[in-house]
């Protein structure tokens, strides 16, 4: 297996500057894509480089109408107690990503319910496709919802992302999306509809990428807070490393 880093890690978004300490990563096409809009430092900013550089983002994104600053620090480096101390008093969201990988014959044997079909996303399934995720994509509004649909109407025509529907009983119940590259197979969006949890949904879509792709390594990001983690822990995924960032919204 190679070696991979958060720098393997596919986000849609254009790096529009850089200097010695960061890189600034913008995407005109979804200004509320907090994933896509964002700072990230190639080092650990002292306090007041931190200052300066939300500073700048703040300024940025108000001119384009955006109302949120984020920002990604180095892999495998928690922020110092200072910056941590301020990011508190300033109301920021401080948390981590893990970044996981498997080799695809190492993923466990899943249980085949006759009820759930896994399906690559074609012309014919791609509205279904659609609104399952405008229906997901609603929980953070309405704007956000509808520029999502034509995000995913462009990677639906991207050679390099394969767009995946599981459906249960015939209805749409979970997908995921997968980054093509030459030697690794990225997890990106696995979801589950509440309604249909518990049905091995989820272990099913990520057999599919196994299958699909047992040629490459198959890795992802997990947030290195919430439960999905301990999950692919059980399933055989090595964890490689994290990554904090911390995020703000303004009203």
């Amino acid at each position: 297996m190679k070696t991979y880093t958060f720098d393997h890690i596919y986000y849609p978004g254009h790096v529009v500057g850089e200097n010695t300490l960061y890189n600034h990563v913008h995407y005109p096409e979804m200004l509320t894509r907090y994933d896509s809009n964002f700072l990230a430092f190639t080092r650990q900013p002292t306090l007041e480089e931190f200052k300066d550089a939300a500073l700048f983002l703040r300024g940025f994104h108000q001119a384009k109408g955006q109302k949120h600053v984020k920002f990604l620090f180095p892999q495998d480096d928690k922020p110092s107690e200072e910056l941590m101390d301020y990011f508190k008093q300033e109301g920021y969201d401080v948390g981590f990503n893990e970044l996981y990988s498997i080799e695809p014959d190492q993923f466990p044997l899943v249980e085949v319910n006759p009820d759930v079909d896994v399906i690559e996303v074609g012309k014919k399934e791609l509205d279904d496709y659609l609104a399952f995720q405008y229906e997901q994509d609603m929980d953070f509004g309405p704007d956000f919802a509808d520029q999502k649909v034509d995000m995913h109407k462009r990677n639906f025509e991207n050679p390099s992302i394969m767009q995946v529907l599981a459906l249960y009983k015939g209805t749409p119940a979970g997908s995921v999306d997968v980054i093509i590259e030459k030697d690794a197979a990225e997890i990106d969006g696995l979801m589950v509809h509440e309604t249909f949890q518990k049905k091995g949904i989820g272990s099913r879509l990520q057999r599919f990428v196994m299958d699909r792709f047992h040629d490459r390594d198959v890795i992802l990001v997990a947030d290195g807070e919430d439960t999905p983690r301990l999950m692919y822990q059980k399933q055989g995924y090595t964890c490689l490393g994290f990554r904090y960032e911390v995020q703000k919204v303004y009203k």
